[in-house]
């Protein structure tokens, strides 16, 4: 059952998104299901021997865990977004009836083994011990390696093949030592041989599993070079092949118009990217300004290897990737080095909350030389709870802060990306308009005062109290 919930989450992830929203609905969904199973296996246990249940729990168990997999891609093709009910229903989906058919087995097993009601305490004691450290087991094999060797799919399929096969095996044993070990319904072992061949024509927007995402590379039908990284439900990042000046999306433009204005044009800067997908903005900087040194801070291995083998990604001693947590990767930074610093990472539709906290931009800060610049990319829409919160952050380490946005996101009446600008030294925001207006970008800035005004009263976010997912509203109205 922790095997499903962990690949579960993986698994509803290319439809709605990793957010807090989709780890509460697993979790919560997971719990659900065991009291369910566990309540109602204790009262069947109690009506009919034990013996005859749960071979064909474990089956049926088994069966539908490897059921799961076809289900949730065929409903994810219809359930897709952000939106809580999306979310309920394919977390729904992904674990409710496996998972209660499965609680339904240790009751009926304690029933079994209770000999005598003096020996309850520790036969309870006992069982329950054994089983969670089955759970941990699991837990850690999964997190650890399994997810690390093998697709979330293969491990879905394998563990619930393995469970029917655990099922047919317990039969077996029941019936040679007493004789009561009921019937295995051969329709249920259908079901995991029908699931599996499903889960191989089920659509899946997958391209490759890496150890965080599903991702896919997508050609750009308009340019014979472009290419679009796609990570679960996001465009993640735009890569041209032929021409790493190109830049597709306006954020983007909008992080190189601070760049151009950082030092006179061609001179080398020492960057550092948390966040790295395509590699879109350390690959301009090592065109415009050669001799530039960045390294880049990316926590999935899968990613960078997809940016090498399809992208066109290569690194060298000005362009290095480690691979690693952005904000333990902040930590291991020396002071007072990096005349930039670009943060473009998300977890799903929002920056990972540990990068947005007033001691994770410290951390920037200290990396920063005296004349440095943060440049973050944020995704919100009205009310703009998050930015308004980020920029209070900000403006909490840094003394100019700035933010770049389409004039309508600017006015809160739409949203999408901003891109906010901190620095120790105040920034000529009619120099980053004009470096804008040459990144052919219609975006515009929002002075120091009217960031002020934005941030107005939002909550400082820090290590103690970041509720990023909470503040963020992921999508804007409907039409």
């Amino acid at each position: 059952m922790l095997v499903l919930e962990i690949v579960g989450l993986r698994l509803i992830a290319p439809y709605v998104g990793i957010t807090l929203q989709t780890n509460t609905a697993v979790i919560g969904f997971a719990l659900a299901a065991i009291a369910i199973g566990a309540w109602s296996g204790g009262a069947a246990a109690d009506r009919r021997d034990p013996r005859g249940l749960i071979a064909p729990l474990l089956v049926a168990g088994g069966a539908l865990v490897v059921a799961v997999l076809p289900l949730v891609r065929f409903a994810g093709s219809f359930l897709t977004g952000a939106d809580a009910g999306a979310v309920l229903l394919l977390a729904a989906v992904a674990v409710v009836v496996p998972a209660a058919l499965l609680s339904a087995v240790p009751p009926m097993v304690v029933k079994l083994q209770l000999a005598s009601l003096a020996d309850t305490g520790s036969v309870v004691g006992k069982l329950s011990g054994i089983g969670t450290l089955g759970g941990i087991a699991a837990t850690f094999v999964t997190g650890f390696l399994l997810i690390a060797v093998f697709p979330s799919s293969g491990i879905l399929v394998g563990t619930g093949l393995v469970t029917a096969v655990a099922g047919v095996a317990v039969f077996l044993l029941l019936r040679r030592s007493s004789g009561g070990a009921g019937r295995v319904p051969v329709a249920l072992l259908l079901l995991a041989v029908v699931g599996s061949l499903l889960a191989a024509v089920a659509p899946t927007p997958c391209e490759e599993e890496t150890a965080y995402h599903c991702a896919r590379v997508v050609a750009d039908p308009e340019r014979d070079t472009g290419r679009v990284l796609v990570l679960d439900t996001l465009r993640h990042s735009y890569v041209d092949l032929a021409d790493p000046t190109y830049l597709e999306f306006e954020y983007v433009r909008a992080i190189a118009a601070v760049t151009d204005v950082l030092a006179p044009p061609g001179e080398p800067l020492s960057a550092l990217h948390l966040g790295g997908g395509g590699a879109t903005v350390p690959r301009y900087l090592a065109e415009v300004r050669p001799g530039t040194e960045s390294l880049v801070l990316e926590v999935d291995p899968g990613v960078v290897a997809i940016d090498r083998e399809q992208l066109g990604l290569e690194t060298s001693e000005d362009l290095r990737v480690r691979v690693g947590d952005a904000r333990v990767g902040l930590g291991a930074e020396p002071a007072g080095t990096r005349d930039l610093v670009v943060g473009d990472a998300f977890g799903g539709l929002s920056v990972p909350w540990q990068l947005t906290t007033v001691e994770a931009l410290r951390l920037v800060d200290r990396a920063l030389t005296d004349d440095g610049v943060y440049v973050a990319n944020l995704i919100d829409h009205p009310p703009l709870a998050f930015v308004r919160a980020e920029l209070a952050t900000m403006r909490e380490v840094w003394p100019h802060v700035l933010l770049l946005a389409r004039a309508p996101v600017l006015a809160g009446e739409d949203g999408g990306n901003l891109v906010a600008v901190a620095s120790s030294r105040p920034l000529d925001e009619a120099l980053l308009a004009d470096a804008l207006l040459a990144q052919d970008s219609t975006w515009q800035v929002a002075s120091a005062d009217e960031v002020a005004a934005l941030a107005g009263d939002a909550e400082v976010l820090t290590d103690d109290a970041a509720p990023v997912d909470q503040l963020l509203t992921p999508y804007g109205a409907p039409e």
